[in-house]
């Protein structure tokens, strides 16, 4: 059974670190909102639910080493956090809901005792809105049916609290013996699929097979894919949805080849403030995750190179989006509309 990824005890946070599995499971504590701000930058931790409640105990990290109350300080605390990962729209949505609960607090030492509880009640919420999204995904699947699966990144317990987005669709569905066979994009360029996902995959004993990103396609017209469920880092109010570089590829071989496209991810992940996802800001990350594997160059010194760490997947390419409340269908832009009214 794998530990939870965000781990609070006794005001202590402790974090899996993700950029050294497969090779071990390592837990590292994190001290101080700096702590955090690194952890979450060097995708120690990773995963827009996980990266949220994470963002959340740094923030408990920071009022827990004040001297004196000022809520201006907080504020800027969560301002800098939000500069870590600017496309995880769950990282602003908890770092927000910490500084608006302390907003309320004039004395120090209540505030100090009273924020642990409220972060470790967003870590409980969040194992609980994973599962649900699991049962509703598992439902799509008509109970006397196997399917193989398709998904992309990680978006199992490791970027999450626990139990997973995407992967927990099909962790339920394991559970219920319909998984035939998961196949796990490599998800270059940093291997999220290959070394995060076909890791936890295995250890659940769920069959797994790992291919590379341009394989997908081909796996497709071969008819071995029957559904696609992969995660999101923010999905716009019409349902745009941003995500791991390579997803919006994988919905246009989807839709030609007529496989169902699901985007799995909580109500917190949904940004009705953004119209479509032409609005969304795509982190661009450091040139050496496509030039090096494992810190040992595999392309030529000094080649140019684009990084962009997510793309948007178009609403016209997207089956469904399963939510912690419903499946959304149809008029996405209305039906994300009435889920938050």
């Amino acid at each position: 059974m794998l530990p939870k990824t965000v781990q609070i005890k006794n005001k202590q946070v402790f974090l899996i670190d993700q950029t050294v599995i497969p090779k071990e499971l390592k837990i590292v504590e994190i001290k101080t909102c700096d702590e955090m701000f690194n952890a979450i930058k060097t995708m120690v931790v990773r995963g827009a639910p996980a990266i949220g409640v994470a963002a959340a105990a740094g923030m408990a990290l920071f009022v827990e080493q004040l001297d004196t109350l000022q809520q201006e300080e907080i504020q800027h605390a969560g301002e800098y956090l939000k500069e870590a990962r600017p496309t995880a729209v769950n990282l602003m949505w908890a770092v927000d809901k910490v500084v608006n609960y302390c907003a309320d607090f004039d004395e120090l030492d209540l505030l100090k005792n009273s924020v642990w509880d409220k972060v470790a009640k967003m870590a409980e919420e969040d194992e609980l809105i994973n599962r649900a999204m699991g049962e509703n995904g598992a439902n799509l699947i008509p109970k006397d049916q196997k399917v193989n699966a398709l998904t992309h990144c990680n978006t199992g317990s490791l970027a999450t609290v626990y139990w997973g987005t995407a992967l927990g669709v099909i962790r339920e569905l394991h559970q219920r013996g319909q998984i035939e066979r998961v196949y796990a994009d490599e998800t270059r360029p940093r291997l999220q699929g290959g070394k995060l996902t076909a890791w936890e995959l295995l250890q659940d004993n769920i069959p797994v097979t790992v291919i590379t990103d341009n394989m997908a396609a081909y796996m497709m017209q071969q008819g071995k894919v029957d559904v696609i469920f992969v995660g999101a880092d923010r999905v716009a109010a019409n349902g745009d949805a941003a995500n791991k570089i390579g997803t919006y590829g994988l919905a246009i071989a989807a839709n030609y080849h007529k496989v169902p496209f699901y985007i799995v991810a909580p109500k917190s992940t949904i940004d009705i403030k953004l119209a479509t996802g032409a609005e969304i800001e795509i982190e661009e990350r450091d040139p050496k995750e496509v030039t090096h594997i494992n810190n040992h160059a595999i392309m030529p010194e000094g080649v140019n190179v684009a990084n962009p760490s997510f793309d948007v997947t178009p609403h016209e390419l997207i089956t469904g989006i399963v939510t912690e409340k419903k499946v959304i269908t149809g008029d996405f832009k209305a039906e994300i509309q009435n889920l938050f009214s």
